[in-house]
């Protein structure tokens, strides 16, 4: 039994290895999203570098399918940022032949998030082009391996455990198949799963620690899910069980419609809790049973007898549910307290101080002196540093900021004529994305302030498609923007 045992923890953790991996379809996919709009959680310092190096990457080549793009991000935003990333991770696992990213599946078959987000294949297609991502992929293949391999060991003996105990000897069941993706791009702490056909998929962003307690229920999910199918006939057979699970508010809603979904959940806490130390196995189910998994002290019970014979889980699980009890079950059930509130967890989150900034001098100390004066309102002052500036460097760089600054202080000055210009000057010197996309929203303003709504849209439309445009000025732009479409009509 003992080599037995060893010969599927070693075709386990082989498996998993195979099994790991950054996917290029999810990499394009994100990236374009990143540079569309995608801002989520841009602050986290649980954000992968890579994030923001292929948004500056991407706003360097400035492709021409990028104000597109904008538009069908902003027009397919979601109630949160979690539901607007899923929706583009069902798109990229719903694909294949990058840079073609066909539909895997019929129209008629397609998830329904996937179905919503028709026409965006021709926008990925080329956006991946434009930008050339399989070069900048090909770039920063050593950060894929690291990320890859951060997770391999946690996730490779997750699955040995996991695999060991159900005396499966790999993770490919029946011709299904158990994927693991690392992705670098999307906002941090996330974990999401799929399951198309015969492929389960497992997405999870980036964390401070590998998310393993959640690959290891998504492992669960695939292992067991089959098993309470197969014998549903026999399951359902306790199905009176379900009613006292809807009395937890904690509980998923899929779980309380669904006997089958809920039994697999509930054996997959009674094995996490008897590959737990042992003193630790009694809080972990009697946590289980008031969140709502009701089965859960029943298979608890009867998994010892299982661990005592030589048969797999896939073989002897029916005779885990003929020992199911409905009469015992339903007196325990009686006496239970549900807990009020879902447990949360989230990954950890390092707090990592910030960097101190740089000690500024020369033109660079006036710019920023003088837009410290700007934000006092201490207007003459900060004029004449800025005019110092246009005098002492011939840089277009610290010219377009110099001018930025005079046009902010002639419409403070009340001064929309000369202000307009001088936001004008300001661009045609060429400066960074952030700095154009601020100009046209002063311009949109000035543009309505002087009666000229289509002009007005136009700076605010070609704000929005600036690279570079940081979240709050897009949020403030948007706002304006949306304003200035409802005067015009």
């Amino acid at each position: 039994m003992l080599r037995r045992l060893i010969f599927c923890l070693s075709l386990a953790s082989v498996a998993a290895a195979q099994q790991l991996d950054v996917d290029p379809r999810l990499f394009t996919v994100l990236a374009a999203i990143n540079a569309a709009g995608f801002d989520a959680e841009l602050d986290s310092p649980n954000n992968h570098p890579l994030r923001q190096a292929v948004r500056d990457y991407v706003a360097k080549k400035n492709p021409a399918v990028l104000p597109e793009l904008r538009r069908f991000f902003a027009d397919h935003r979601q109630a949160n940022s979690a539901q607007e990333l899923s929706q583009y991770i069902s798109f990229a696992l719903s694909t294949r032949n990058v840079p073609e990213f066909e539909y895997r599946f019929s129209e008629t078959e397609l998830p329904p998030d996937v179905a919503k987000l028709a026409g965006f294949e021709r926008l990925i297609t080329r956006f991946h082009r434009e930008v050339s991502m399989d070069d900048f992929y090909k770039q920063n293949e050593a950060a894929f391996e690291t990320a890859r391999q951060r997770y391999q060991q946690p996730a490779s003996q997750m699955m040995s455990d996991v695999n060991g105990y159900m005396r499966n000897p790999g993770i490919n069941t029946l011709g299904r198949t158990f994927r693991v993706y690392v992705d670098l791009l999307g906002s941090p702490n996330q974990i999401h799963y799929r399951n198309y056909q015969d492929d389960f998929y497992v997405v999870v962003t980036p964390s401070a620690d590998p998310q393993v307690d959640y690959l290891r229920n998504a492992y669960f999910k695939f292992m067991i899910d089959p098993l309470t199918l197969k014998y549903a006939e026999d399951l359902n057979q306790k199905r009176g069980l379900i009613d006292y699970a809807q009395a937890s508010a904690a509980l998923d809603d899929h779980y309380k419609a669904d006997f089958l979904l809920l039994a697999g959940a509930s054996l997959s806490k009674a094995i996490e809790a008897r590959l737990a130390r042992a003193s630790e196995r009694t809080q972990l189910i009697d946590a289980a049973l008031k969140e709502g998994y009701v089965l859960a002290p029943a298979f608890a019970e009867l998994l010892p007898d299982y661990e005592k014979q030589e048969q797999s889980l896939r073989l002897y699980f029916p005779e885990l549910i003929k020992g199911i009890n409905l009469r015992k079950e339903s007196k325990r059930l009686e006496a239970v307290d549900f807990v009020k509130t879902k447990p949360v967890r989230k990954a950890r989150v390092v707090d990592t101080p910030a960097p101190a900034p740089p000690q500024l001098t020369g033109v660079a100390k006036s710019i920023d002196d003088a837009d410290v004066l700007i934000e006092k309102r201490e207007l003459p002052p900060a004029r004449e540093l800025l005019l110092a500036v246009l005098k002492e460097t011939d840089d277009k760089k610290w010219h377009g900021r110099a001018y930025f600054g005079l046009a902010r202080i002639a419409t403070l000055q009340r001064d929309p004529e000369t202000g307009f210009k001088l936001f004008e000057t300001t661009l045609e010197t060429s400066p960074e994305g952030s700095i154009q996309a601020w100009a046209h929203y002063y311009l949109g303003r000035l543009s309505e302030l002087s009666n000229s709504p289509d002009d007005a849209t136009r700076h605010f439309d070609t704000a929005l498609a600036t690279p570079g445009i940081s979240p709050k000025t897009r949020s403030l732009v948007e706002q304006a923007l949306a304003g200035a479409k409802k005067k015009r009509q």
